[in-house]
């Protein structure tokens, strides 16, 4: 009698316990884990322990980002993905989350139905660049160049399937031209062999074109938000030439699927609190990027149009995952 009396405590106690984790009231009450898919160092490194320590300084719980490379991102999201749905294990992702589902045939997790979106971070546009010795000094005289030389005009890229390859080959069907795809193993080569003109243009992030740009190594034609940017305020965007392109990579933050929705809301808006706060924006302007903090709804939304979007780019080029 005395056994089951004890036991019957102990799944009371277990009860309350976990009833306490998952109540927003109460939450959090202990550490959570921020599991960054890439190696330390990077852009969302840096914008995921900027975040962490936002959150640890209001909640008072230690917010621990947790690297874990691999297999393009693969073998974080897995992880988060089988991660408990309490609100503690928190998957930070880039576009390469929504690029992977159209890249690769079989993903162990299923992004839409495994993952729950809380917001995304920001956005952030390439820019098309080109050395200053190239004739065409915009996106219309870029097409009558291609057009000219069909096949002839070549590009650069981090790698097949890279967000900034996907831009490319947008680019190519809005505008009805042919390019060669040159890919590299990163940015700088291709900086380098773009401005010694071995190389027509690059799409590539803000940050590593500015320096090159405001030496004059590299000529700005376009950048690749819905509309010019702060930053780079007298570069055009390619949508004024090309209506209804865009293309900019972003950073959000998933939680496993089934996490309590209250829950789910209150990390939510204490993140998109903190991507406006003034020195958190600054820090994204440094990368060229601009905050978001969008709702769980918004987000959720814009991952499915993003998915889609890349998905078709993908199939209409017929890229396929390096090995």
């Amino acid at each position: 009698m005395a056994h089951r009396c004890i036991c019957g405590v102990f799944v009371a106690m277990t009860v309350t316990t976990a009833a306490l984790a998952q109540d927003p009231a109460n939450y959090p009450n202990r550490p959570l884990r921020l599991i960054v898919p890439f190696a330390p160092g990077g852009g969302l490194d840096i914008s995921s322990r900027l975040i962490s320590h936002k959150l640890t300084e209001k909640w008072g719980q230690n917010v621990v980002v947790d690297s874990r490379p691999g297999a393009a991102t693969i073998v974080g999201t897995e992880i988060a993905a089988k991660a408990a749905p309490d609100g503690y294990t928190v998957l930070m992702i880039t576009t390469t989350f929504a690029i992977n589902p159209g890249l690769y045939a079989k993903l162990p997790y299923d992004p839409g139905r495994d993952f729950t979106p809380v917001t995304q971070l920001n956005s952030q546009p390439n820019v098309v660049v080109v050395a200053p010795n190239f004739a065409g000094k915009s996106v219309k005289d870029l097409i009558t160049a291609a057009k000219a030389k069909p096949g002839e005009l070549t590009f650069a890229s981090p790698g097949a399937g890279s967000a900034p390859h996907l831009s490319a080959e947008m680019f190519q069907r809005a505008a009805g031209v042919s390019l060669i795809h040159v890919p590299y193993k990163g940015i700088p080569a291709a900086v380098t062999d773009v401005i010694g003109g071995r190389i027509t243009m690059l799409f590539t992030t803000t940050i590593s074109a500015a320096p090159h740009i405001k030496s004059g190594k590299l000529r700005a034609i376009a950048i690749t938000s819905a509309a010019r940017q702060r930053a780079l305020p007298d570069v055009p965007a390619v949508s004024e030439t090309l209506p209804g392109y865009r293309a900019e990579a972003f950073q959000g933050m998933l939680l496993p699927a089934g996490v309590p929705v209250a829950v789910v809301n209150k990390l939510s808006a204490e993140v998109a609190r903190i991507v406006k706060l003034p020195d958190v924006a600054q820090r994204f302007e440094l990368d060229g990027a601009e905050g978001v903090g969008s709702t769980p709804a918004e987000f959720a939304a814009f991952l499915k149009v993003e998915m889609q979007k890349w998905g078709k780019v993908i199939r209409d080029a017929g890229i396929r995952a390096e090995q």
